[in-house]
């Protein structure tokens, strides 16, 4: 046999052995055996890559602390949307309302990866961001019920919740991608080494200021993760009819992009690690997490009729970002049955607490709407009134 027959062979049997290895590595993982890991998996969806030589890894861990966190965080913000949007049937907050039902892997798994002082800056479905970012249960709900103890002393509502390095939501579509931008221009030009993230849903996707943001970050390499939250259907169109390029992680054209599992949270957690650290050193890159909302775009939106209720129900029940983490949890034996619910009837009582708060803490008085309409106005600064000749002084 000559030499060449043999080397192919080698090369046969090394290619055997290697996927051999790599499928008893893989299968190894997949337990809970993991070292400093209580719970481990290979993520089912592989991230798919645009421009990338390689991406993040498939297989994800975290420990029982950090899985019990990401599970009571993904609830509370789950709570919340529902009681907000009870609150909302009931005339208790008026104006807009969209909720996070259905997202909330992103922004929890999203956090989970990023520093602190990394800039947040979303759209209008901000009551997810706005708690994960740091505002309490109670400042989130009682700024949409307008009461004293929101955080925005119940001036601002639902749009204009914010944080330390959160820059809030915005109602303009698509207008925080290039702040968002401007916030990663900030961090390059006084060196701190940290990531400005610019989120923006499907139907923002196809806005002009959009593909402007990509170019500026770019030309100057600015440290910004553009994520596009993809839920599916816009304002009430779905992607397919609204878009004629779907594959939104692509969009970038010169940026690279990575589509990412949005139910799974910690395919999101790993996903975000890698993109910042290739922020961090190459400049802005885009992130598409496919996700699902399950109300409407609004409170005003049924959102039945341009779904059917049963591609709902068919989400709710095989991809629910909560329920296939639990179910995970206890596959690996990390937790029980027993100890989630514990989490669940503690979360339950703590948000009826803050709904009565959020019902029953007083509003401003009047004259507050004159304070706070500039940052730090000169002694017996004057407002001007609805008319010309009423002045109120105002701090």
């Amino acid at each position: 046999m000559n030499t060449k027959v043999i080397a192919l062979k080698s090369d046969k049997l090394a290619t055997a052995l290697g996927k051999l290895f790599i499928s008893n590595a893989t299968r190894a993982f997949s337990t809970s055996q993991v070292r400093n890991a209580d719970v481990a998996y290979t993520i089912e969806k592989p991230f798919e890559l645009h421009r990338l030589e390689s991406g993040p890894s498939l297989n994800v861990e975290c420990s029982k602390a950090e899985a019990l966190d990401f599970y009571r965080k993904m609830q509370s913000i789950r709570r919340l949307e529902t009681t907000a949007g009870n609150l909302y049937k009931e005339k208790q907050i008026r104006g807009f309302c969209h909720l996070y039902s259905g997202q909330e892997a992103v922004c929890v798994g999203m956090k989970a990866a990023l520093d602190d002082n990394d800039g947040v800056i979303t759209a209008y479905r901000a009551h997810g961001w706005t708690y994960i970012m740091g505002v309490s249960l109670l400042g989130v709900l009682a700024e949409l019920t307008g009461r004293k103890s929101g955080c925005a002393k119940g001036k601002g509502g639902s749009m204009h919740m914010y944080a330390k390095n959160f820059y809030g939501g915005n109602g303009i579509v698509g207008a925080q991608v290039p702040l968002g931008a401007g916030i990663a221009l900030k961090y390059k030009y006084l060196g701190e080494p940290n990531v400005a993230v610019a989120l923006y849903g499907d139907g923002a996707a196809n806005q002009g200021q959009v593909f402007e943001a990509y170019n500026m970050a770019k030309l100057w390499n600015l440290p910004c993760i553009f994520v596009c939250e993809n839920n599916g259907y816009a304002m009430g169109t779905s992607v397919n009819r609204g878009s004629a390029s779907t594959e939104f992680y692509t969009r970038g054209d010169y940026v690279p992009g990575i589509k990412v599992d949005g139910m799974d949270v910690l395919g999101v957690r790993e996903a975000t690690r890698f993109a910042r650290d290739y922020a961090l050193k190459n400049g802005p890159i885009v992130l598409e997490m496919i996700t699902y909302r399950y109300s409407g775009h609004s409170m005003s939106d049924p959102g039945t009729s341009y779904r059917k209720r049963e591609e709902i129900q068919e989400v709710r029940q095989k991809r629910d970002p909560i329920t296939t983490f639990s179910k995970r949890l206890i596959e690996h034996n990390v937790v029980t049955q027993e100890e989630l619910k514990a989490i669940d009837d503690q979360v339950r009582t703590e948000m009826s607490e803050v709904e009565r708060r959020a019902l029953t803490d007083p509003e401003l008085d009047v004259e507050e709407m004159y304070n706070d309409v500039y940052y730090k106005p000169e002694p017996n600064y004057m407002i001007r009134g609805c008319d010309n000749f009423s002045y109120h002084a105002g701090k």
